[in-house]
């Protein structure tokens, strides 16, 4: 008989995994009830971070066979996985769901461009492109995570298979429409007049930083210095580490903002982020998610929607992009953002028309 299929919220989770009652379980191989307390099924825990250092504890030391694909994506949920930002976790997750079954029986060294592209078009009958490229995109790191933990020599892949082509983000939003936004009229309720105070003020933190939400979110009062507001950018902090020092210009206007949003309750001392909720609380946790901010961000845009003029609604990114176009040169909105390649700027965050000058119009002479 052959085995059960895994239930599909089961699915991205290691062979043997398994989600009951709320918790995360493994069935126990038969030989290795000893190192399980005897159990047939262990209890890992209630959430899946738990659940993981549990495994790994248990484990004490990751098998060194890597010599099918489910073993390889087993390794690869509990070693790399982990130290990724939470929404990247759980699209890797879910990409290797749905790679399970497809590549798991194969061998790493078996994995072939033809495979992969097999993958590629026949994935599209299901899923969206930019679903898909996450799932190759995983393949791929898993075959060079084989590499480098020496089950194989080579990747395959590299350099002979591409992703789908998916056209950059276009919306620019315009002068006009953050006028209107941050004119909205405030509610008469005083938690609603707050959020929308806050998501204005958000607003014109962002346009004059252009820095990344969780940097804005992440921003503390011992970071607002004599010289200007000191970054040390989340993304780049484990790679380049560069930091960056935001002068305060001239006419006052940043040190300004930073006073009314310090105005706003309640009152902030020691070390206390810049935005917090009514409560005192940060934004953002520590494993980047900020669902609170999201809710308020997009309640605030429905309010912009429903009481404005603007029609197209915008995304919270689009204004790190409107900060990149406003700029007057490609370079310099390529340092402002703090961006180690011009490429990712010109292709993303440059969102304005190219101006151009005609030629001389011929027989006017």
């Amino acid at each position: 008989m052959s085995p059960k299929s895994k239930l599909p919220i089961n699915r991205p989770l290691p062979k043997r995994w398994r989600i009951k009652n709320g918790a995360y379980y493994y069935r126990v191989p038969p030989a290795d009830l000893d190192l399980w307390d005897g159990k047939q099924e262990f209890r890992l825990g209630k959430s899946e971070a738990e659940a993981y250092k549990t495994w790994s504890k248990r484990l004490n030391a990751v098998d060194s066979d890597l010599s099918t694909m489910t073993k390889l994506m087993d390794r690869y949920l509990l070693e790399v996985i982990p130290s990724k930002a939470p929404k990247t976790q759980t699209s890797n997750r879910t990409s290797i769901g749905r790679l399970r079954p497809i590549f798991g029986p194969m061998q790493p060294d078996g994995i072939k461009p033809r495979h992969y592209n097999a993958y590629k078009h026949e994935a599209l009958k299901k899923y969206g492109k930019t679903s898909v490229n996450h799932d190759l995109e995983v393949l791929s790191h898993l075959i060079t995570m084989a590499v480098e933990w020496g089950a194989i020599d080579r990747n395959p892949l590299l350099g002979q298979v591409k992703k789908h082509s998916t056209p950059p983000r276009l919306r620019l939003v315009e002068d006009w429409e953050i006028t209107e936004a941050l004119n909205l009229k405030p509610p008469t309720d005083k938690r609603s007049a707050r959020n929308v105070r806050i998501a204005q003020l958000y607003v014109q933190l962002k346009l004059m930083t252009g820095l990344r939400r969780g940097d804005i979110l992440r921003l503390k009062l011992l970071q607002i210095k004599d010289d200007g507001i000191h970054v040390q950018p989340n993304k780049t902090a484990k790679t380049t580490g560069k930091r960056l020092i935001i002068d305060w210009d001239e006419a006052g206007e940043l040190r300004a903002l930073i006073d009314d949003i310090l105005r706003i309750p309640p009152r902030r001392i020691g070390d206390a982020p810049l935005f917090t909720t009514n409560q005192g609380k940060p934004y953002i946790k520590a494993d980047g998610s900020a669902n609170a901010f999201d809710s308020l961000w997009q309640r605030f845009m429905d309010r912009v929607m429903d009481q404005t003029k603007i029609t197209d609604r915008f995304q919270e990114r689009d204004l790190r992009a409107k900060a990149g176009s406003d700029k007057d040169t490609l370079q310099e909105a390529s340092e402002f953002l703090a961006h180690s390649d011009t490429r990712i700027t010109d292709r993303v965050y440059r969102r304005k028309p190219t101006h151009i000058k005609p030629l001389k119009r011929p027989g006017s002479e």
